[in-house]
């Protein structure tokens, strides 16, 4: 099998890239001394030679039967050297934008008034100021990603107290645990999930809500950690939800029609269903329980994946959750995306206290600080981490327990959830 027409347009691309942002790295070292050139221009050059020839041989290396662990380490290296080379980029497009301005001027300005144009910046060129704080923002960019690795099981647990009017007086103080979006496809490191689940354990709950994408798509990916996440366990008890990932939509299934039925995919959807029985969770099809209390009533209902972006499922059937629990004062939902709250929830249900979602991960990457909280994610998504409220409503969205993709973490951290309702 030859590489087809998009590996070729790919490794045109690369190749383009690496010749304009190797002008800067030859800049910058083009003072030095005559081995420093050597090693910086092979060492540039061989680690562009390495992605190329990986992207023209994988029709060849059987890609797909690799351990997904290393697929995604490969993967995210080689997105990580792109973007960075991109960031760079736009630091080289800058000083080329600016001398061709500088050139325009001077052939029809005198050039002793254009002669500050070409001035310096501490002592060196704006070209050479450029040239290199590109390389430093892109190699800083690409460190970074590769801390990154480092932080895929740093987990954070974040508190919160939510007061709400209407809660029964016997719930106050009742104490919500949330997980979401575990990946256990992407696990590798046994002691530090366990570590994870301890974790949640320790915070003494009341109740654990998992809210959806136990897998990242085969229900067997669970088999290894069975017996680690059987562990959570709550007094009032764990219930879960289906995320997008877990009905293996993103699996090539061996016995897919062009239709987009497959029986294995279908058999897959319905052992995951028999796992988070196994676990001790109860898995909430579009549905709801009354949990009650001294006498006091909550609500909790749970649905399938809904979204309101059009590539990812829409299973749920809140309606049907609804149904039945209507009349109980206090209402919570699980539900994994967070636009079904924009989209559905607050306009149609408006008794519905209290959302919890997952699904953004934060995008694994941000920047949240006091004062500053920042991520991708939110170019994408209205509501992407943390608390947010309309009305008397709240969503919660989850930054996700295990990682998807990139393996790893930068800023914005897994999350155990602790909400006290007061």
């Amino acid at each position: 099998m030859r590489p087809g027409l998009n590996s070729i347009i790919l490794v045109v691309f690369l190749l383009l890239l690496d010749l304009y942002v190797f002008q800067a790295v030859r800049a910058m070292v083009y003072m030095s001394l005559p081995r420093v050139r050597v090693i910086a221009y092979s060492a540039y050059w061989a680690v562009s030679a390495i992605c190329i020839i990986m992207v023209l041989l994988l029709p060849y290396i059987h890609w797909h039967s690799w351990p997904a662990q290393l697929k995604s380490y490969l993967m995210a290296i080689f997105l990580g050297l792109v973007v960075a080379k991109l960031l760079a980029v736009v630091f080289l497009l800058i000083d080329d934008v600016r001398r061709g301005i500088v050139w325009l001027i001077q052939r029809f300005v005198p050039a002793q008034s254009t002669a500050a144009a070409e001035g310096t910046v501490n002592g060196i060129s704006r070209s050479q100021f450029l040239s290199r704080l590109g390389l430093i923002a892109g190699g800083s960019l690409f460190g970074t990603l590769l801390y990154g690795f480092s932080n895929k099981y740093n987990y954070r647990v974040h508190k919160l107290k939510l007061a709400f009017k209407n809660l029964p007086a016997s719930f106050r103080g009742l104490r919500i645990v949330q997980i979401s979006d575990i990946h256990s496809g992407s696990f590798a490191n046994r002691e530090a999930v366990v570590k994870g689940v301890n974790m949640i354990n320790a915070q003494k709950a009341d109740l654990v809500l998992f809210t959806g994408d136990l897998v990242n798509d085969r229900a067997d990916e669970m088999t290894h950690w069975m017996d680690v996440f059987s562990q959570v366990k709550a007094p009032m008890g764990v219930y879960s939800t289906l995320g997008n990932h877990d009905y293996g939509d993103y699996y090539p299934w061996p016995d897919k029609t062009p239709a987009g039925h497959s029986d294995m995919q279908q058999k897959n959807l319905e052992r995951l269903k028999q796992v988070h029985g196994e676990l001790g969770w109860k898995l909430m099809m579009n549905e709801s329980v009354v949990l009650e209390k001294d006498g006091g009533q909550i609500a909790l209902l749970g649905v399938e994946n809904w979204s309101a972006i059009k590539r990812f499922p829409r299973h749920g059937d809140l309606r049907r959750a609804y149904d039945g629990v209507n009349h109980i004062p206090f209402k919570i939902l699980m539900s994994h995306d967070p636009t079904h709250w924009d989209a559905q929830i607050r306009p149609e249900f408006p008794d519905i206290d209290l959302t919890l979602a997952g699904h953004t991960h934060g995008m694994q990457f941000g920047v949240e600080i006091p004062g500053l909280k920042w991520s991708p994610a939110q170019y994408f998504y209205k509501e992407w981490a943390g608390l947010y409220k309309a009305g008397e409503q709240r969503l919660y969205v989850n930054r996700g327990f295990g990682f998807l993709g990139y393996p790893g973490r930068v800023g914005v951290l897994p999350e155990i959830t602790v909400i006290d309702l007061v």
